[in-house]
């Protein structure tokens, strides 16, 4: 079982993290996937990274991996940095981003089910810090 630990997430790495997409003067979403997020075709997942929700397609797998693949290099970074493994910071970071979803938004519950984000906090693992 994971043992975890509390994990400092900068803002930069939440901000990729939550798939925006960084530029000098702000980071602005992919309009891709804020359409996606926002029609429920996607969620956040408890390992950190994005899951699609239902049905898929070429387009919709291309723009989840993407964004997982570049998660996966900011978790791995800081990893690093945090002296912690990939899994326990990419958990942490999935901790995070699904507190940070709103009302409509998809999410994975605790026992891997995709549930709807209401105006209550999500369910959350027991694991998470």
């Amino acid at each position: 079982m994971m043992k975890l630990r509390n994990i400092a997430i900068s803002g930069a790495a939440a901000a990729l993290a939550l798939g925006a997409f960084a530029s000098p003067v702000m980071a602005q979403r992919d309009p891709a996937y804020a359409a996606a997020r926002s029609a429920g075709q996607i969620g956040e997942k408890m390992d950190g990274y994005i899951g699609i929700v239902g049905a898929e397609n070429a387009d919709l797998r291309r723009l989840v991996n993407d964004i997982n693949i570049k998660r996966r290099a900011v978790y791995a970074e800081q990893a690093q940095q945090n002296n912690v493994t990939l899994e326990e910071y990419a958990f942490s970071a999935g901790c995070q981003l699904i507190m940070k979803t709103v009302p409509g938004e998809k999410y994975q519950a605790p026992g891997g089910a995709w549930e709807t984000r209401t105006s209550a906090p999500p369910q959350r693992d027991s694991r998470c810090p």
